[in-house]
């Protein structure tokens, strides 16, 4: 119990609440206590109604919930009944398969087993065996089976479900189900293929096949068929067998009090999503609808506040002219006080009779000290108490500037500012001339800008002057040349003539020429449709013989100051630069040469022994030939035949010779849309001889239906061999046995950053690259050969990236031991890929 020592503190807080609440209702005006008044009744009303609504709610959907967990529990009951039985089936067939597939069973053994589970279950409609060629070695239905869906011994099976269950099974050598067909009309049916497997290979299925509608029948408990509408559904929701209560109408749908039917679905396990059980439970409450207390006490309510709200309404209406003309008053000093611009009126002597916020603000002075002052005011300056006192004799005689004047006006605190005043006639609501009225803005920040806009205009000016490129501005269909600096006069003087120059031969367009079509409406044809200041700049890189110079030209399109739409052109010298290039692109292509050279002449003893073969064999022939000619021991066909061998041979080695001089030639880059194929096979056939010679076997891929390639082919073909020939010395440095030996070409397509590309590499099993190799691999002069230059990974890289490509190298390990190199690059597809007519086949060759 309490004692008075504890409930002292309590009351005193109570009072201090009610005297808290007595202050602020005393502290409202008269029109919000009688808008309080009434709106407190109305306000618990409503929150009467709101909590009977709020009840009714809260037990309805916690007899839907309690509903619709009922319905969950019963259809999950219902599918563990049904996958129960789905599972013992499975078995039964599985054992049966198992029997077959043992040959424990013959045909007519199948067929009694297959006849006693069709009688044991009533579910289960047919059992077929069916070889691997989809043909049926027996199958066994159910009496109430139609003679169209039985199956006859060695039938092929040409059903579109059963043929994809079937391969299915096949490839997965597990039991599979197919999904649901037929509808409920015709009865829905579910067959169950069990693989049949001899000593590892697959030799058919035992197919089961069940009605659905007798899998629910037997399988679904009979209590939860009793509750509920339950039917088992396919993946689109059509009903295959049992019942499904009547969709509602729209228009109940659409209805606030509607609830949705309350029902549950679950898949049919180890069928899989293929076939749901779905129950439906029917409507035993009458919900809110049928609640008659509830819409009793919504009417009263709402009765109730209809009548608060007419009574306020009437209230309202009785304040309302007072409150208007508050409203009124308000407006007109909000007004004054919100104006930023200065006001001062005078009478027709000068003596200040009004000021509002802002002049008070903008002068420092309040409006007590400025109202009642004579000239000379006091926010007039003492140097200029002469000048302003004469202006105010004008504006008082009716001299007054349309466009205002600008004077310094003095604040309290001394300081000055530059204001412009407005003066015009004060005049009553009788037409009759007061005083005048004088408006003062503030334009001291204005000047200040513009005074720093003339200075930067000037910065401006110098640097352009200062640039070592050439600029000009000219405005569109006009030969007037608005502004050019002082490169620009140096090259081209001071007329129009060189920026057109550099226009028409950049390729830029300016505007429409007069031989266009009058039907031409666009005045802007040909010109940037978004922001002029958003437009992006077009360059182009000229030759100009009259300065004998290489420019590149840059130019936008920009609104000068007076309007005009205008075209800039930025001209700079890239002379030297195109110079440089041009070097450059000299040096890299006798490089390119020279690696080629070099290439073939550390290939030069393969390519003796290579045309060594085709030698030997013709002076064979030929002393053959000649002896047998003496001897008279040569017939006609024998000496054609043997002249037909010499003329192969002589041509093998002009093939070999033409290739030869064809990859080492001297000739200008010359980009065309190339073959892979033939890049390849041409690459393969010289990198051929020097693999050979050192006994390692060369095996290429090319992919099918490559497209074609925007390359020079005989630069790509010098990386291939290059690369092919690094593969062969590493992998005789690293002194492979004769199985390892080995490398292999794989050109295959390839998404790059979302484009389109070729990928070439080639892979050997030699000794790999050591980490400080890898870093310097791309060096130029960087070798780890003991003859060699250092500048063909240097070439090969440079020769790539040339055609937008890119080049990569990585170590292959097997655990951590190197097993080999990977070099790999892409180039990118710019043409649309060959036709089935002229692309490559894919091929694997395997060369000793």
């Amino acid at each position: 119990m309490q004692t008075p020592e504890h409930a002292a503190p309590r009351l005193g807080g109570r009072r201090r609440t009610l005297a808290w609440i007595r202050r602020w209702w005393s502290r409202q005006s008269p029109n919000r206590q009688d808008r309080f008044a009434m709106l407190a009744p109305l306000v618990a009303v409503l929150l009467f109604l709101a909590a009977i609504a709020a009840a009714f709610l809260y037990l309805r959907a916690e007899e839907i919930e309690r509903e619709q967990e009922a319905v969950k529990r019963d259809v999950e009951y219902a599918q563990q009944r049904l996958r129960l039985r789905l599972l013992e089936r499975q078995e039964q067939l599985m054992r049966l398969a198992r029997d077959v597939s043992n040959r424990e069973l013959n045909r007519n053994d199948f067929n009694a087993r297959a006849d006693g589970l069709i009688s044991q279950y009533p579910e289960l409609q047919m059992l077929s065996w069916i070889d691997e060629k989809q043909r049926v070695r027996a199958s066994r239905a159910a009496p109430t089976v139609p003679s169209a869906q039985l199956l006859s011994v060695g039938e092929v099976l040409k059903r579109g479900e059963t043929e994809a269950t079937f391969s299915l099974t096949r490839d997965m050598q597990q039991p599979v189900y197919s999904p649901p067909a037929g509808n409920a009309e015709d009865g829905a049916l579910l067959q169950l293929h069990v693989p049949l497997n001899e000593q590892g290979r697959f030799t058919g299925v035992v197919a089961g096949e069940y009605s659905v509608d007798g899998l629910l029948r037997y399988g679904a408990p009979t209590e939860v068929l009793a509750k509920y509408a339950v039917a088992l559904v396919d993946a689109q929701g059509r009903v295959l067998a049992g019942s499904a209560l009547p969709p509602r109408s729209k228009a109940t749908q659409l209805l606030p009090w509607a609830v949705k039917a309350n029902e549950f679905e679950v898949p049919v396990s180890p069928v899989g999503n293929s076939l749901l059980l779905r129950a439906q439970g029917y409507r035993t409450s009458l919900g809110l609808i049928g609640s008659g207390q509830f819409w009793l006490v919504g009417v009263l309510s709402a009765m109730t506040a209809w009548m608060l709200i007419a009574n306020w309404r009437h209230t309202r209406r009785r304040v309302r002219a007072q409150e208007a003309l508050v409203a009124e008053t308000n407006f007109r000093r909000a007004m004054e006080n919100s104006i930023l611009t200065g006001m001062r009126a005078m009478d027709m002597n000068g003596k200040v009779t009004y000021v509002n916020a802002a002049f008070c603000q903008m002068t420092g002075w309040t409006e007590r000290e400025l109202v009642g002052q004579m000239p000379p005011f006091s926010y007039w300056p003492e140097e200029d108490h002469a000048a302003l006192s004469a202006r105010l004799r004008d504006e008082l005689s009716g001299k007054t500037i349309q466009g205002g004047f600008q004077v310094k006006v003095k604040r309290k605190n001394g300081a000055l500012f530059d204001a412009r005043l407005y003066v015009s006639p004060l005049v009553d609501a009788h037409g009759q001339q007061t005083g005048w009225m004088t408006s003062m803005t503030d334009i001291t920040e204005p000047n200040r800008i513009r005074e720093q806009l003339s200075a930067s205009y000037e910065r401006f000016t110098i640097v352009l002057e200062a640039l070592d490129a050439s600029v000009s501005v000219a405005p569109l269909g006009s030969e007037e040349l608005l502004f050019a600096n002082k490169l620009y006069r140096l090259w081209f003087g001071a007329h129009t003539g060189g920026h057109l120059h550099l226009v028409a031969q950049a390729g830029v367009p300016t505007t429409r020429t007069q031989e266009q079509s009058l039907d031409d409406v666009d005045g802007l044809a040909g010109l940037p449709t978004e922001s002029l200041t958003a437009a992006q700049a077009e360059n182009a890189e000229i030759f100009v013989p009259e300065l004998g110079k290489w420019l590149e030209v840059r130019s936008r399109y920009l609104n000068w100051v007076d309007g005009r739409l205008a075209q800039m052109v930025i001209a700079t010298d890239i002379t030297p630069r195109r110079q440089a290039e041009e070097q450059a692109a000299a040096q890299a292509e006798r490089a390119q040469n020279a690696s080629r050279l070099i290439t073939m002449g550390e290939m030069a003893s393969s390519v003796a022994h290579e045309l060594n073969q085709p030698l030997t064999a013709i002076n064979n022939y030929c002393n053959g030939m000649v002896s047998r000619i003496k001897d008279q021991q040569i017939t006609e066909e024998a000496l054609l035949t043997a002249l037909e061998k010499t003329s192969k041979q002589a041509q093998r080695a002009g093939q070999i010779i033409q290739r030869i001089r064809s990859f080492v030639k001297r000739s200008e880059p010359n980009r065309t849309l190339s073959d892979v194929t033939e890049m390849v096979s041409e690459a393969v056939e010289l990198a051929e001889i020097e693999l050979r010679r050192r006994s390692v076997r060369l095996s290429y891929y090319v992919a099918a239906r490559l497209p074609r390639l925007v390359v020079d082919p005989i630069l790509i073909e010098q990386v291939l061999v290059n690369l092919m020939k690094n593969a062969s010395e590493s992998i005789d440095a690293a002194d492979r046995p004769s199985p390892r030996r080995s490398v292999e070409l794989r050109v295959v397509p390839r998404q790059v950053e979302g484009l389109s590309a070729v990928e070439f590499s080639v892979v050997d099993t030699g000794g790999g690259l050591a980490p400080e190799v890898m870093e310097r691999l791309y060096e130029a002069f960087f070798t780890t050969k003991v003859e060699g230059m250092g500048i063909g990974l240097n070439l090969c890289r440079s020769i790539i990236e040339s055609h937008s490509g890119r080049m990569e190298a990585e170590n292959l390990y097997n655990g951590a031991d190197i097993t080999g190199c990977r070099f790999s690059f892409w180039l990118p597809v710019t043409q649309q890929p060959l036709d089935s007519a002229t692309s490559s086949a894919e091929q694997t060759r395997i060369l000793g």
